[in-house]
């Protein structure tokens, strides 16, 4: 019964998957040097149970393996991000930084 999230790059999207069910998904481009999320959807009648944060932040977590960043077009891909600091080095949008104390 546990919740897993998988990569689809068939399908351009990453699924949360429980008991072979898929709940929900994450659609996305991908290019050479980052993933753009451009739709998450879960089904409604799971919204408020954390189907969705699962999803994000395990393809986030998959996207940080890659290698690459992430331009979250998604609003709620955006939201999430906002309100998970620990993710902001993935976000394409944030300036490289070499400032140092």
């Amino acid at each position: 019964m546990t919740l897993r999230v998988i990569d689809a790059p068939e399908r351009h999207r990453y699924e949360a998957v429980r008991d072979g069910v898929v709940l929900g998904f994450a659609a996305y481009q991908k290019t050479h040097e980052l993933i753009v999320f451009t739709h998450t959807e879960v089904d409604p009648s799971l919204e408020g149970q954390g189907v969705g944060g699962a999803l994000v932040q395990g393809a986030l977590d998959h996207v940080r393996t890659l290698g690459l960043r992430v331009l979250p077009i998604c609003p709620f891909v955006q939201a999430w991000m906002l309100r998970h600091s620990e993710y902001s080095d993935l976000d394409y949008r944030r300036p490289d930084t070499k400032v140092t104390d």
